[in-house]
């Protein structure tokens, strides 16, 4: 078996090429990913790569599947940890905000990046990219929706423009620290955290550390 067999062998070794696809994709794009150029990052064969994703198209799917799957184990499922109704809602928030703050990507979001990148290019990319991305918007939502239902806030709030207050403030708060700095990660929180208080039944059930 040559020395590229070994090192693409096996799920973990998979893992490790893609966290490496991975953080390319944040700085290069996803359209300027290519097997060649990990290849080089490696210091492995195209060839050894070939075997594993046939196509440019095939390892961008796979690499935005990845990145699924660590937003999940990073911010989502530590998140769920948290107590049903508004104090979940808050600790996904402040999750997201802290996977950006501690720099596990060196483009800031994955997704925005690659949704911003791909909004206009029709293709199998765009429509994984989508479905990721009305997941998301999915799953805030069903949060905000529990938070009314468990009595944590008012009736009057609207579950989808929660969402859509704390995707925009998610991102914007990414696109903007590399120019504007880190400060604007506690914008995004104070921002949300007074959103919130103001629409809780409860204000008292919700500090920054919540």
């Amino acid at each position: 078996m040559t020395a590229d067999g070994r090192l693409l062998r096996g799920d973990r070794t998979r893992t490790a090429v893609l966290d490496r696809a991975l953080l390319l994709a944040t700085t290069d794009g996803l359209e300027g990913l290519s097997l060649g150029q990990l290849a080089e990052a490696l210091g492995i064969s195209k060839s050894g790569l070939f075997a594993h994703w046939r196509s440019k198209e095939s390892l961008q799917l796979a690499v935005i599947d990845h990145a699924r799957r660590q937003w999940i184990e990073e911010v989502i499922q530590p998140a769920l940890a948290a107590p049903r109704g508004v104090r979940r809602l808050w600790r996904v928030h402040r999750l997201r905000l802290a996977f950006y703050e501690a720099g596990r990507l060196p483009g800031g979001c994955f997704f925005a990046n690659a949704n911003f990148e791909f909004n206009v290019r029709p293709g199998a990319v765009r429509d994984r990219l989508g479905a990721q991305l009305a997941d998301w918007m999915a799953f805030l939502t069903g949060l905000a929706a529990e938070a009314v239902a468990a009595g944590d806030l008012r009736p009057e709030a609207d579950p989808t423009a929660t969402a859509y207050l704390i995707e925009s403030l998610g991102v914007c708060a990414v696109m903007q620290a590399p120019v504007l700095g880190p400060d604007v990660y506690q914008h995004a929180r104070d921002a949300l955290l007074a959103h919130l208080r103001s629409l809780a039944t409860d204000p008292t059930t919700l500090t920054e550390l919540t």
